[in-house]
């Protein structure tokens, strides 16, 4: 039987993608603030980033999931040399802005097919 990664069952279409996944844990009673603070963040800090190809701020379905924080980059260089870059810093240098100290974890991912339909 063969397997996924197998070269004639596998093939990417276009480039591969390097995505990073923050889930932040912001309490409810701060979610509005939260929100804008992230969100007024996002845009003042990612535009003109190179190789970031998106950007996405998730709102939890259900009480006590937490926020999901989504960026894709045309690679995994591009998410390090973004982590050094002044937009980096600056998106980060608020730390006293309400939800922005929440405790998050970060997940990183690099695509291997994606179909859109």
């Amino acid at each position: 039987m063969a397997s996924v990664a197998d070269p004639e069952l596998f093939t990417p279409r276009g480039p591969l993608m390097f995505v990073v996944h923050n889930r932040i844990e912001a309490p409810a009673e701060i979610a509005e603030t939260f929100e804008k603070n992230f969100v007024e963040s996002m845009r003042a800090t990612l535009a003109g980033v190179p190789g970031l190809v998106r950007s996405t701020l998730m709102r939890p379905a259900e009480s006590g999931q937490p926020y999901v924080s989504t960026m894709e980059f045309d690679s995994k260089e591009s998410f390090f040399n973004w982590m050094k870059s002044d937009s980096f810093r600056s998106s980060h240098s608020d730390s006293g802005a309400p939800g922005m100290q929440a405790p998050s974890a970060i997940e990183s991912f690099t695509v291997i097919e994606d179909v859109r339909i």
